[in-house]
C-alpha cells in the first residue's frame, strides 16, 4: 500500500494516477530496470542537511545531485547529503529510503532539477520498495509547486 499521506493528498485533489507493483527496488537503477522506465522519467529523492534544516532535491535517475551548485543557489554555506539515519524519522508513513518527491506532505521544502520539466510523465517510489507511482509531471508541480533549479550533473 502507497503511503497514506500520499494516496490521501493524491485523492484529495483528483489528480490521475497509476499505483505499479514491481519487484522489490532500493535504488533508482533498479527501480527503472524494474518498470522498464527511461532515467529520465524516473524521479529520485536526495535529501539534504544543512544550517536551514532539511531539503529534498528531486532529479531523474539518470542524473547526479551537484551538492555545490545547490550550496552556492541555496545561499547554505553548510550543505551536505543526509544519511538516511538522520532523516528516516520524517517520514513515518514510508518504508526508509522509499520516501515519495511530496515534501510538502512532511514539512519539507523541495527542489527539482530543472530537466524534470521536458518530461510529461514522471514515476517515483509510493512509500515502499516494491510500489511506484505514475502520473503527469504537471499534476506533480501543481501540488507540490517546488523550487526549480539546476541542481544536478549528468551521471558518469
Amino acid at each position: 500500500m502507497i503511503c497514506k499521506k500520499l494516496k490521501g493528498y493524491l485523492d484529495d485533489n483528483g489528480v490521475s494516477y497509476e499505483v505499479v507493483t514491481h519487484a522489490e527496488a532500493f535504488t533508482a537503477q533498479e527501480l527503472a530496470a524494474a518498470m522498464h522506465v527511461k532515467g529520465k522519467n524516473l524521479l529520485k529523492v536526495v535529501m539534504l542537511k544543512s544550517e536551514k534544516g532539511f531539503m529534498m532535491v528531486v532529479l531523474p535517475a539518470d542524473r547526479r545531485v551537484d551538492v555545490a551548485s545547490l550550496r552556492s543557489d541555496l545561499g547554505a554555506r553548510l550543505a551536505a547529503l543526509a544519511s538516511e539515519n538522520e532523516f528516516r524519522m520524517l517520514f513515518g508513513d514510508c518504508e526508509t529510503g522509499a520516501m515519495p518527491p511530496f515534501g510538502n506532505l512532511y514539512g519539507i521544502p523541495v527542489y527539482v532539477d530543472s530537466s524534470i520539466g521536458e518530461v510529461d510523465e514522471i514515476v517515483f517510489k509510493a512509500g515502499t520498495h516494491y510500489e511506484a507511482v505514475k502520473m503527469r509531471y504537471a499534476d506533480f508541480e501543481r501540488l507540490v509547486r517546488p523550487v526549480v533549479l539546476s541542481a544536478s550533473r549528468k551521471a558518469a
